[in-house]
């Protein structure tokens, strides 16, 4: 009824706002977008949005402050180009957003674009100024044009903590110091490519290379303001679109029309070049999952949260993508494989660093599901099993293939380790960030009898409960799960059931990423009420939430995720990273428990477990290496003032270094070394060693050392 009730209104609102909708766009000449498609996509927004999501929110003014907080960040994230009464005159339009997209009268896009566009040419003007004068003066104070490289000066690197420019000559001084770390970073890259170099006649003077580092970051701050000046007065559009959108939740999205690439990137944020899921987030390309398998996974540097900055191709020189489009960096990243493409990303604890990536295409048998078989040295065998993803070939399934799926290869390779007499398994869902549901639910259902996995809940109330049906157990022996802040979704599923049910104990930092929603794609195009408007496709489309995970005990994944049993030291423990830190994320909330039995097997005495594992992490040196790097990472996560001084930042690199070959000492993953990366050569040697070098990764883990320590403790327990 609620539906067919939604329907009714939105078809008489539309017939009686196309009227507004059309006089008003025969005020406004058409220069160069469509005026009439874009009002009718925001009255469309404003039906869809409060019908479906799962929130039950209400486009009212409180959403339309949200809508403009987010639309300000994403037009001037870095607080570089408007002032702050730029903001205040746009601010007048943040409390009539909700009205305006309701009427069809959308006109904030329009303000936003005119101030921006007029504040990049303002900024653009002081940028050549300050780069076009690159004399070299040697006084107290090494100056490369007014860039005095060797005073100690701080610049705020979180744009949370800036206000915005009070006047041009506020904003002007703020520029100074960007440019400034721009080009004391390009001198210290020239430097260290200088001391690999081994022909002396190509060696440059130190001011040589000063000199070398304005020209190139005026060659690359030129590149940048070409681009913003190529964005047009419809991605603005769309941009606001995309606030309205998410001031709803963070897994809302609207998609504009695009080709079928763009349209893929969108909705996947895939990069077949270097294998890695991208967003844009407030103006950067953030790194969201490395996919296992691929170019990235294999050099093994790119990481999650990573944010990358530039982008060059080989021997070329690196193009910022700062406050670049998704679609223009991704085009900038693929590339034929076999090239080099070079990263510079900005780590989690504020270090910058230049990732080569040699382009490759995802090998697939990487994605999949496998296992080794760990001996300790008391000649006591545990198997372990990766699961990357919960994969499951839907196409080739309907086409009456045997569509390959995580559940069936889970099921082949715990059968194998079966017939090698391992004593306890270890499961590790670390980075698994999701997949089919079916494959979660099923995959709970290897290692306990018939019962309920996870509750699904809908916008309009109605729960469904989803259960494993067989009541065979494939695996009944000691069993550790591993996790991580990037487990979501389907892994939080697992986890939580195998916990819940008293099955596993679950092993990581102090929780997992809290991803516990569902999204479906809408397509605008096929809801458009009358006929004679389908003229105005393509609309695009709508990602919105619409079911929320609840465990069988009643409590959601979304927002806490879960809790592991035993916590240990991760080198992600300062990270914020998950729903939490999300904005406009859903609350965690609860409804009833379902009946279930928990496991009939001994229990897990987990205070004695917990006492043990603390000692052993203690004595650990790797563990206790990782706990001490991520102490400090936390306070320079804190400390987001920065010296942009030469020998404090040229320290700063050297510590980076420093720190990644202690850790690295103990974690192989944090290494690299000779013969582990396989870019070139013959495919059947490739394939083993990558083999060999993951299991090397798997034995060297001290996560799934301390996993299999746990085992033993849970064997030793239950043989008393």
């Amino acid at each position: 009824m609620k539906t067919i009730q939604n329907c009714i209104f939105l078809f008489l609102s539309f017939l009686i706002i196309t009227s507004s909708v059309i006089e008003v766009a025969a005020e406004t000449p058409n220069i160069d977008i469509d005026r009439k498609r874009n009002k009718i996509i925001g009255f469309m927004l404003s039906k869809q949005l409060p019908s479906l999501h799962f929130s039950e929110k209400v486009i009212d003014d409180e959403q339309a402050r949200a809508a403009f907080q987010l639309y300000i960040k994403q037009l001037d994230y870095q607080k570089r180009f408007l002032l702050q009464g730029d903001v205040d005159q746009l601010e007048a339009f943040a409390d009539y957003i909700d009205d305006n997209i309701k009427e069809g009268r959308v006109s904030l896009p329009d303000a936003g674009y005119d101030i921006l566009s007029e504040k990049i040419m303002v900024v653009e003007k002081m940028v050549v100024e300050m780069l076009g004068d690159s004399t070299l003066r040697h006084d107290a104070d090494l100056t490369v044009g007014i860039f005095h490289v060797t005073r100690d000066e701080c610049y705020e690197t979180d744009p949370e903590k800036l206000n915005y420019a009070k006047d041009l000559g506020e904003l002007k001084e703020r520029w100074r110091k960007v440019l400034k770390a721009q080009v004391v970073s390009r001198f210290l890259d020239l430097e260290e490519d200088q001391k690999e170099e081994k022909d002396k006649e190509k060696k440059k003077s130190e001011d040589e290379l000063w000199q070398e580092a304005v020209v190139k970051v005026a060659k690359r701050n030129k590149n940048f303001f070409h681009r913003l000046h190529q964005e047009t007065l419809q991605d603005h559009y769309d941009r606001f679109f995309n606030a309205v959108t998410r001031a709803f939740g963070p897994h809302t999205n609207y998609i504009p029309p695009a080709s079928k690439e763009d349209f893929d990137i969108n909705m996947r944020g895939s990069l077949e070049g270097i294998g890695a899921l991208l967003r844009e987030e407030d103006g950067f390309i953030k790194v969201v999952r490395i996919i296992p398998g691929s170019a990235s996974a294999r050099q093994g540097q790119l990481k999650a949260e990573d944010i990358i900055l530039q982008v060059a191709q080989e021997g070329e020189e690196p193009v910022d993508i700062t406050d670049m489009r998704l679609r223009d960096a991704v085009r900038l990243i693929r590339g034929p494989k076999g090239e080099e493409v070079r990263l510079t990303v900005r780590k989690v604890d504020g270090i910058k660093e230049v990732i080569p990536i040699i382009r490759d295409v995802v090998q697939i048998e990487e994605t999949f599901v496998k296992s080794a078989v760990i001996e300790n040295e008391e000649g006591r065998k545990t198997g372990y099993i990766l699961i990357p993803s919960f994969y499951r070939d839907f196409e080739g399934t309907r086409n009456g293939a045997h569509g390959r799926n995580s559940t069936e290869d889970t099921r082949k390779e715990i059968i194998e380790l079966k017939k090698k007499n391992v004593n306890g398994l270890v499961l590790d869902l670390r980075d698994n960030g999701g997949g089919a549901l079916i494959d979660a639910v099923d995959i709970a259902g290897l290692f306990i009898e018939s019962g309920p996995v996870v509750q699904v809940k809908n916008s309009f109330g109605d729960k469904r409960i989803l259960s494993d049906k067989d009541e065979t157990i494939l695996y009944d022996g000691p069993l550790v799960v591993l996790v991580n802040k990037f487990s979501a979704s389907a892994s939080e599923i697992v986890a939580a059931a195998l916990q819940d049910y008293g099955r596993a104990v679950v092993v990581g930092g102090d929780h997992t990423h809290g991803k516990g929603t569902v999204q479906t794609i809408i397509d605008l195009n096929d809801h458009i009420p009358l006929l004679h408007f389908k003229k105005y496709d393509d609309l695009g489309a709508l990602k919105i939430m619409i079911q929320k995970f609840y465990r069988v005990n009643g409590g959601s994944t979304q927002y806490k995720g879960v809790e592991p049993d035993i916590v240990l030291p991760t080198l992600l423990d300062h990270l914020k990273s998950g729903e939490r830190y999300l904005e406009y994320s859903l609350p965690w909330d609860s409804i009833e428990s379902v009946e279930f039995t928990p496991y009939p097997g001994k229990k897990f005495d987990l205070d004695t477990l917990r006492k043990r594992s603390l000692v052993r992490t203690e004595k650990d040196e790797g563990l206790k290496i990782i706990k001490e790097e991520t102490e400090k990472a936390k306070k320079k996560s804190d400390e987001t003032s920065v010296s942009i001084g030469i020998e404090d930042m040229r320290q700063k690199r050297e510590e980076a270094r420093m720190v990644r070959e202690k850790v690295g000492a103990h974690y192989r993953k944090y290494r690299r070394e000779a013969g582990d990366h396989s870019d070139q050569g013959d495919k059947d040697v490739d394939d083993i060693v990558t083999t060999e070098a993951w299991l090397k990764d798997v034995n060297e883990d001290p996560y799934v050392r301390e996993a299999i320590n746990i085992i033993g403790d849970i064997i030793q327990l239950r043989s008393r």
